[in-house]
């Protein structure tokens, strides 16, 4: 039996961020021809990179603000596939500050109902990790490991665990307790894991990358603008230019894969 030729499809990707930094070079990109519709005290800007339909949205600070914008792209605009784009402090001892983590999961680091559900579990989902998609995030790590070895001192592309929590960790102490609780977490950060959550919910792979900007210890505030506008932007639009001129790979290898033999 045959079966018709299958369209090829494109994908719309949404590209979040906490900051305006954080995307800024990629909204600039898109050029004026983006259209740019406000829902809900925040602009979503719908525009075209390398040839790949996007929509880019701060979420802003924070898990219920990542929930909220992040339900909102996906529900108004169509997008088929999410890639978050962020900061971070460094846990794990060999993640160093201007390494990117990629995540292969996210769990809340703050959320505790017990005892009527486990710590860290999302009650009535029976998980309290949302994996990211496997492609995406290979995709992720593969340009972030292109584009890191090519920078002053080659920073490491890490590849696990993120953890996520409406608290900004500035001590030592902060950071054991972090590091006893969930010793796999390579760092931590404020809106992955909810926009991770609302992703699994909605059915729509996505994934999560994190450039460490401190230790998340005592030093964690010192000369953070600074790390964000001259290396975290830098790294988030380098990084990403990569990934949506690669894309394209990807979705070819999604509809061979779906496509039925003739």
């Amino acid at each position: 039996m045959s079966y018709p030729a299958q369209e090829s499809i494109i994908k719309t990707l949404g590209i979040l961020a906490a900051l305006a930094e954080e995307v800024s070079a990629l909204l600039d990109e898109m050029g004026p021809t983006a259209h740019t519709q406000r829902i809900g005290m925040r602009d979503y800007h719908q525009g075209v990179l390398y040839g790949q339909p996007c929509v880019i949205a701060l979420t802003r600070v924070g898990k219920v603000a990542a929930a909220a914008t992040t339900a909102t792209l996906l529900h108004e605009f169509n997008v088929e596939r999410v890639v978050f784009t962020g900061v971070a402090g460094g846990i794990a001892e060999n993640v160093q500050v201007g390494d990117v983590v990629i995540g292969s999961a996210l769990a809340q680091h703050d959320l505790d109902a017990r005892p009527f559900f486990p710590r860290f579990e999302v009650p009535l989902l029976h998980t309290s990790r949302f994996a990211t998609s496997d492609a995406l995030s290979a995709l992720l790590l593969r340009c972030a490991a292109e584009f890191l070895a090519g920078q002053p001192a080659a920073p490491a592309a890490h590849l696990g665990l993120i953890a996520t929590g409406d608290q900004f960790l500035n001590s030592a102490q902060a950071l054991a307790r972090l590091r006893a609780d969930m010793p796999e977490a390579l760092c931590v950060e404020m809106e992955g894991a909810a926009v991770a959550q609302v992703c699994h919910e909605f059915g729509v792979p996505c994934a999560v990358m994190r450039t460490v900007s401190d230790r998340a210890d005592d030093d964690s505030h010192i000369d953070f603008p600074l790390f964000l506008r001259d290396v975290a932007s830098v790294y988030s639009a380098g990084i990403l230019r990569r990934f949506l001129a690669t894309l394209p790979e990807l979705t070819q290898a999604e509809e061979a894969f779906n496509t039925p033999p003739a």
